[in-house]
């Protein structure tokens, strides 16, 4: 897999493209004038993006039906030398239509713990948790 990231303007904007070649654009949060997500915002969409995919993938191969999805995605950083890594990374998870909860739970736990590449990646470093909202209930 490569990405390559091309300087847009003098500052910190960037595009990135992947072999899709559709562009993301990446910025320093810090300015007047943002014009891209921050990295450390990418990297928490690249957790919410990775699980919502398996999780959608899982329970439609077991022909459930999915009305809505949103997930929310929170980091919590720490202060490490000079960087803020995160140390911990929070999904909340917005599931609608006829699911079987226990399916729902099932998807959830394969994507965190067996398929989601991104957060496998990150295990080790950072405490990945989760919760899932069925039809507005908690599971």
């Amino acid at each position: 897999m490569k990405v390559t990231l091309n300087r847009v303007n003098e500052n910190y904007h960037f595009e990135g493209k992947g072999a899709s070649g559709i562009p993301v654009h990446i910025d320093n949060k810090t300015g007047d004038e943002v014009h891209g997500s921050s990295p450390m915002e990418l990297l928490l969409m690249g957790v919410g993006g990775c699980s919502a995919i398996d999780i959608i993938l899982i329970l439609k191969k077991q022909r459930q039906e999915i009305t809505s999805y949103k997930i929310e995605v929170e980091g919590k950083r720490k202060d490490l030398k000079s960087a803020k890594p995160f140390e911990a990374i929070h999904t909340t998870i917005y599931l609608e239509g006829p699911i079987d909860e226990e399916k729902a739970k099932r998807a959830a736990a394969l994507s965190f713990e067996k398929y989601c590449s991104v957060s496998i990646t990150l295990e080790g470093n950072v405490e990945i948790t989760y919760d899932i909202f069925l039809n507005g209930k908690k599971l």
